[in-house]
């Protein structure tokens, strides 16, 4: 399944892509998660985070521009692809924080090209393209951030509202959900695996044939092998 996870920060996204790295790795199966597109990016050491938002902000919008453009192609090329933000968190952010000089973001960011991206994308004609929507109640963003503040946060307690309907406006703009490939999942009062449950079963009429089977296919506790006997695939757990 190839996803892109958008929503406003502290929704989930993070949380939920890495129950799904675990949940297809646990089924040996290969993954490429991307959830660097906020920022500062979060993969950075914490020096070059730092340096990162200290960066001018024409070389923000350089590096941005270049690795949302470079994910097209991540996206047709891996299987099992989990990115969060994308271009849409950029579009958001920028318009919402960026002439704030507090903030990290930018205001010169190249919005002219956010269908295009998607066109290269839909060219393809990938058969398992999922855009999950994450939102939360205004109430749960602010608990979640008071409870587990980001080192670099983006977002600024008065804007959950009017935030959430600006993903909301720039998820409807998105080809990917006038072709129906989209998901809503609202994850406030839900434990992060009562989500994961909720995201496989919205998502299992967008997925492939194969996807279904191998969902459904048992796994053991633990470690364990693949083996096949008499031309059966069957799995042994690893001691």
């Amino acid at each position: 399944m190839r996803t892109i996870f958008v929503g406003i920060e502290y929704a989930g996204k993070t949380t939920l892509i890495q129950l799904l790295t675990e949940y297809y790795r646990r089924r040996q199966q290969r993954v490429h998660g991307d959830d660097h597109f906020t920022i500062p990016d979060s993969t950075l050491s914490p020096e070059s985070r730092q340096l990162m938002v200290g960066f001018p902000r024409d070389v923000k919008e350089r590096m941005q521009r270049m690795q949302i453009h470079y994910h097209v192609e991540v996206i047709k090329n891996y299987a099992n692809t989990l990115i969060s933000g994308w271009h849409m968190e950029e579009a958001v952010y920028s318009a919402a924080y960026g002439d704030d000089p507090d903030n990290p973001y930018y205001a010169n960011y190249g919005y002219g090209h956010q269908r295009l991206y998607e066109t290269m994308v839909l060219e393809q004609r990938l058969p398992d393209i999922v855009l999950i929507h994450l939102t939360a109640s205004d109430e749960a963003i602010r608990e979640r951030m008071s409870a587990e503040p980001h080192e670099f946060q983006i977002i600024k307690e008065k804007d959950i509202a009017q935030l959430k309907d600006q993903f909301s406006e720039e998820i409807d703009k998105c080809l990917f959900t006038h072709k129906g490939r989209k998901i809503d999942l609202d994850t406030t009062g839900k434990t992060p695996a009562e989500s994961l449950d909720e995201l496989l079963l919205l998502s299992e009429p967008l997925v492939t044939a194969g996807e279904v089977a191998m969902r459904a296919l048992p796994i053991p506790d633990g470690e364990y092998a693949v083996v096949y006997e008499n031309g059966v695939r069957k799995t042994r757990p690893v001691s």
